[in-house]
């Protein structure tokens, strides 16, 4: 699955979190209670950036954050994609909690597409970057052992040149070596490079 699918996706179940909380917001303010709540934040200041008292407000902080999440795939930002995902992920767990603690009724019928809607979007959100997230890792490891076996070969060329003739055949014999590990460090590189395109153009 493509991280423009699973974004898709994403955005699908963030709709209907949003018709959701239009219906719990208008239903919240019939009540007269709920004046208690107004203007005080439903989250922890550590989750949401936002203070209110209505669910839609914390929908939309969602939102903005899932436009975010796309541009840094766009960027091939996996870092900052991966701590992204961990905090929509928990934004979106804490206001399914709050949907499902809004009434003190609750059947077996709301709890199952409680567990049913939270296993949809953590699916989404792990299939935004994998697997292809562990094949950037794969090519980033990889990048670093080209250019450590090409720090060698530097060094192994420059002391072949000042060597006699005896251990000038020793180094030419460690080159020959450097350079199979290299063509072969090459090799892979190219298998994972084909690999990450075929993942994103999967589906």
């Amino acid at each position: 699955m493509s991280a423009e699918t699973s974004i898709k996706k994403i955005r699908i179940i963030l709709a209907d979190l949003e018709q959701s909380a239009l219906v719990l917001d208008d239903n919240n303010g019939k009540l007269k209670a709920h004046i208690l709540l107004q203007d005080t934040a439903l989250f922890s200041i550590n989750l949401f950036n936002i203070k209110s008292d209505l669910f839609n407000d914390y929908v939309s902080e969602i939102k903005n954050k899932t436009t975010q999440l796309e541009r840094l795939l766009n960027n091939q930002n996996n870092e900052l994609s991966s701590y992204q995902i961990n905090v929509i992920e928990k934004q979106i767990t804490a206001l399914l909690n709050a949907f499902n603690s809004n009434s003190h009724i609750h059947n077996e019928a709301q709890n199952r597409l409680y567990a049913i809607n939270t296993k949809r979007y953590k699916n989404a959100v792990k299939a935004v970057i994998k697997p292809t997230q562990n094949l950037y890792q794969s090519l980033s490891e990889h990048h670093e052992f080209e250019r450590r076996l090409l720090v060698m070969l530097t060094d192994k060329e420059q002391l072949r040149i000042r060597s006699n003739s005896l251990l000038n055949k020793k180094i030419s014999q460690e080159v020959l070596i450097l350079h199979q590990r290299l063509g072969r460090c090459r090799q892979a590189i190219s298998k994972i490079e084909a690999d990450i395109v075929k993942s994103e153009n999967h589906n």
